[in-house]
């Protein structure tokens, strides 16, 4: 959440010549509702089971660079098909910089609370640990751009 894998994505698709696909963008793409409101109506479980099907379908895809919502960790299935079908890159960005990053967003249902640092800090702190499990690459992004953390990736790959 605020950690940049879609700027990052599109960047290393091009890099790459891969495709790419924001797993987000995508599901609103197919069902016509925002994330916001699919989170409004479904709430955050019905959003997870929309996510991890869309998640098994697109991690099948060849020479793509996906970007998946920074909570697909939580589902040991999607933890699964990340590590499995593909090499995953864990964007560890520090928990200022996510602050900084998302505080006038308004479009993360996560965060709509009386202390959104607060949310993001227990969020990270719940997450950390299954993006690092899964990571084939950890990439420390707070003082990187987005052409120096490309260029680590495609370095490492």
């Amino acid at each position: 959440m605020g950690a940049g894998k879609s700027a990052v994505g599109r960047h290393l698709a091009g890099e790459l010549r891969f495709d790419f696909c924001d797993a987000d963008e995508e599901l609103e793409s197919r069902t016509g509702a925002s994330i916001s409101l699919i989170f409004d109506v479904e709430g955050e479980s019905g959003f997870r089971a929309r996510e991890c099907g869309l998640l098994d379908e697109l991690t099948q895809l060849d020479k793509t660079v996906l970007a998946t919502g920074g909570g697909a960790v939580l589902a040991k299935e999607n933890r699964r098909l990340l590590k499995t079908r593909g090499s995953v890159v864990y964007l560890k960005t520090p928990l200022t910089t996510l602050i900084e990053r998302t505080r006038l967003d308004n479009s993360r249902p996560l965060l709509r609370t009386e202390n959104p640092g607060e949310t993001l800090a227990n969020i990270l702190k719940a997450r950390e640990p299954l993006y690092t499990e899964i990571a084939d690459l950890v990439i420390d992004s707070g003082e990187l751009s987005v052409a120096q953390i490309v260029k680590r990736i495609v370095e490492a790959v």
